[in-house]
């Protein structure tokens, strides 16, 4: 009966005998081994290029003619800069509060200069005596009371 008891007890080391010298086998391999069992990291696509900006029309390219373009001191102590944009002709960036972005020019039915940024909803509206920066996606002025030199009275 002794036999019969030692016979599992044996089974037993045998296999912690075989799972130890499994484990050590698989920590003594080099790191190299190891990570070519791992699978490759997925290649990055590259960035998608922005789409190209669309022509203007002739009416278009007439407001942008009159476009004031340089620093606006606004209310609140706050500044607004319009530039032409180098990406296009016709095209300007709008600077404020540290963001910048890139607006078209709109025609409009009042003669008043109009430029929009139709994927944040901003609008820049320009005229005689002030300029003023809106979110036309919530309805409300950014900034407004915007006077450029050339709008001094």
């Amino acid at each position: 009966m002794n036999t019969q008891r030692s016979l599992p007890a044996l089974a037993l080391s045998a296999a912690l005998s075989v799972a130890l010298l499994g484990a050590a086998v698989l920590t003594s391999l080099p790191a190299a081994a190891a990570d070519a069992a791992a699978p490759a990291p997925a290649k990055k696509k590259p960035a998608a290029k922005a789409p190209a900006l669309p022509d203007l029309t002739p009416e278009q390219i007439a407001n942008a003619e009159r476009v004031l373009t340089g620093p606006s001191a606004c209310e609140f102590n706050q500044s607004v800069s319009v530039d032409a944009a180098t990406e296009k002709s016709g095209y300007f960036k709008v600077a404020f509060k540290g963001k910048s972005y890139l607006m078209a020019p709109e025609p409009t039915t009042t003669g008043a200069v109009r430029l929009e940024d139709k994927k944040n909803g901003l609008v820049w509206l320009q005229i005689a005596n002030k300029s003023m920066l809106m979110n036309a996606k919530v309805g409300r002025r950014m900034v407004d009371n915007c006077v450029h030199p050339n709008q001094k009275t």
